[in-house]
């Protein structure tokens, strides 16, 4: 098979704006979960200069089609397996926002669930060539979605001065959160597509909305957050009300979100 090493290196260029109405879109879809002592709240900069094609462009799933963005590697299911953010600066209304994006490594494995091939992505967030945010974004690419993680409930130890959130997400929260993202992937909107097509048991819960929940329950908490390295677990199918939490295991920052199943969907770790 093509290893596909020619794509690492290559690099795209963005630019946005941070406007009023944008915000107030991201605060009206995860109100009142969003850190409120800053203008620009975390993890708004996931819905700054988003790949942008025609339909023409878009693949069955909605995403853009491989070979445009990212490489046309011949596994069929796509998704967000997580990521590595360090936070260097705030964002202000009005800031003009330049986005460099390169590929920095592509590697196939074998796993439970067929071969799997995991592409990471740098992407750079910059204001008058200051680096605010930089963030390491994995992609995993799965040979087939026949055999599912298991659904029996995880064993849960207690975190220390937790602080929780129960989030009460359905399908409007996620079409909200799919349009100030401007991501077109159908298993967050498209019911008889996520499950007939993609063998899901109905609309998942995108991933990057689950690590914006918990950042900025983090950062609500008054931690003074330096880094998040965050990684999804299982599935979370929108049903019923899931759990945002932080908390210390011994002397890490833990955040996670729990099902409603007490599955971990997603477990990050800060620095501060």
């Amino acid at each position: 098979m093509n290893d596909f090493q020619d794509w690492i290196g290559k690099t795209f260029h963005r630019e946005d704006v941070i406007t009023p109405r944008l915000v107030d879109h991201f605060q009206k879809t995860f109100e009142p979960h969003f850190d409120q002592s800053q203008e620009v709240p975390p993890c708004f900069f996931w819905c700054l200069a988003p790949d942008s094609l025609p339909a023409d462009q878009l693949g069955a799933d909605g995403h853009p089609q491989l070979g445009i963005y990212l490489p046309n590697i011949p596994y069929k299911g796509r998704m967000w397996a997580g990521g590595e953010i360090q936070f260097l600066e705030k964002f202000y209304l009005g800031d003009l926002v330049k986005k460099t994006s390169t590929i920095k490594d592509i590697v196939f494995k074998s796993g439970r669930s067929g071969n799997l091939c995991f592409v990471s992505v740098e992407h750079l967030y910059q204001v008058e060539q200051k680096n605010i945010i930089e963030e390491i974004q994995n992609i995993v690419y799965r040979e087939d979605t026949t055999n599912k993680a298991s659904s029996e409930p995880d064993e849960i130890s207690n975190l220390k001065d937790s602080q929780k959130w129960t989030v009460h997400a359905d399908s409007t929260m996620l079409f909200r959160y799919s349009a100030i993202t401007f991501n077109g992937h159908k298993i967050h909107y498209d019911l008889p597509f996520s499950q007939k097509s993609e063998g899901h048991e109905g609309l998942l819960t995108h991933g990057p909305m689950q690590a914006t929940l918990i950042a900025n329950r983090a950062f609500a908490s008054g931690l003074p957050i330096k880094s998040m390295k965050y990684r999804g677990l299982s599935p979370l199918v929108c049903q019923d009300p899931f759990d945002v939490e932080v908390g210390k295991n011994q002397d890490q920052i833990i955040g996670r979100v729990i099902s409603s199943k007490n599955k971990i969907t997603m477990q990050a770790e800060f620095t501060i």
